[in-house]
């Protein structure tokens, strides 16, 4: 494959989505290079300083002005540049000067001697050498879609689909990961084989909970007013070494998009979600326009705004059960700061303490139940 432009620029803030197709791109372009060490070549552009940037470049120098030992033209892949961020390196003046530098070694390429990929990230598209880059290469930026969309172009990619909520429950568990995500779809792909479809209960069954800070069983258990399945999920987090608070900041999270469900859900804003596809989503729309004004306004994702939550999720957390009254979530809420104050002064047994939180709040739900 020639490009019309005399390299190949790929970057983006996911560095591994980017350094993905930079290889596949540089792959293509050795093919048309002789077979032999010399007339391939990989130079590493990671910089921790000003000092590391000045190797990297001149390295890189020395890469596109080496000569194959029998003629013809060489491969060089200048990868995983992270020094055109917006960090301390990417600023400082010095490391300005070698990107200026290497500009000047980007503009002198011969195409016919010397086939070039290079990959970056992540980047700050605010400098002029980015710009630069978007008008003199032929240039690919990745990565700044949303997670779901990834999951879905890589089970296309592999001749598979996703069903239903499946794709959203893969992100629930794994995170916004791009690396993960990958692997996952990869896994689940290669177990339901070309051409069939990924389901939600597929995924529930393979893919592990390990999205930071979300504790599944135990948050699960909880609300699911399951005592002694949420007994058993407290032992073994604590066998294996586990720590109180990150399940209940799970825990509080969880309870506070189950308050804010609720009091829409009793206003009429919302009705109740699928258990499988969770909330209309046109329902979900209006409820937003009406109401997403009383919780910030903030479009970063944070269980205090719940219109900033995936709807399907958010509907998923519901289950299409009835959602306790708001009178327990409140007593919740005050019995997790209780539990948290109570680890800090009683360090040493963290576990002893959630199980008299659990205690409290599932047997004070028996006596809302026959009250």
């Amino acid at each position: 494959m020639t490009s019309a432009k005399n390299f190949i620029c790929v970057c983006g803030q996911d560095d591994f989505l980017t350094s993905r197709l930079g290889k596949e791109r540089f792959e293509t372009l050795a093919t048309d290079v002789q077979a032999n060490d010399l007339s391939r070549e990989i130079v590493n552009g990671l910089a921790n300083n000003t000092g590391e940037v000045e190797t990297a470049v001149n390295r890189f120098r020395d890469a596109l002005k080496t000569v194959p030992m029998f003629g013809g033209k060489r491969a060089v892949w200048f990868k995983d540049i992270n020094f055109l961020a917006d960090t301390v390196t990417g600023r400082a003046e010095d490391t300005q000067r070698q990107v200026q530098a290497l500009q000047e070694l980007l503009e002198e390429i011969d195409p016919g001697g010397a086939a070039v990929v290079m990959t970056a990230s992540p980047i700050d598209r605010r400098r002029s050498f980015m710009r630069w880059l978007e008008g003199h290469s032929d240039f690919t930026l990745v990565g700044g879609g949303e997670a779901s969309g990834e999951a879905l172009a890589e089970a296309k990619r592999l001749g598979t689909s996703f069903d239903g909520g499946a794709v959203e429950l893969l992100l629930t568990k794994v995170g916004a990961n791009s690396r993960l995500i990958i692997e996952e779809v990869h896994k689940l792909a290669t177990y339901v084989g070309e051409g069939a479809v990924i389901e939600e209960g597929t995924v529930a069954e393979l893919t592990p909970n390990v999205a930071e800070w979300d504790f599944f069983e135990a948050v699960d258990r909880f609300f699911a007013d399951d005592l002694s399945g949420e007994l058993d999920a407290l032992q073994k987090h604590f066998f294996s070494g586990g720590d109180a608070r990150p399940i209940i900041a799970a825990l509080q999270r969880r309870n506070r998009i189950l308050l804010q469900v609720r009091v829409l859900m009793d206003v009429g804003g919302l009705g109740v979600p699928s258990k499988r596809f969770g909330f209309d989503k046109s329902a979900w729309a209006r409820a937003k326009a009406s109401y997403a004004k009383h919780f910030g306004g903030d479009e970063e994702k944070s269980s205090f705004n719940l219109f900033t939550q995936n709807q399907w999720y958010a509907g998923k957390l519901v289950g299409g059960e009835k959602l306790p009254p708001p009178r327990r979530l409140i007593d919740n809420q005050q019995e997790f700061v209780r539990a948290f104050e109570e680890i800090i002064r009683r360090s040493s047994e963290q576990e002893q303490v959630l199980r008299e939180m659990i205690l409290r709040c599932l047997s004070a739900w028996c006596w809302y139940i026959f009250d």
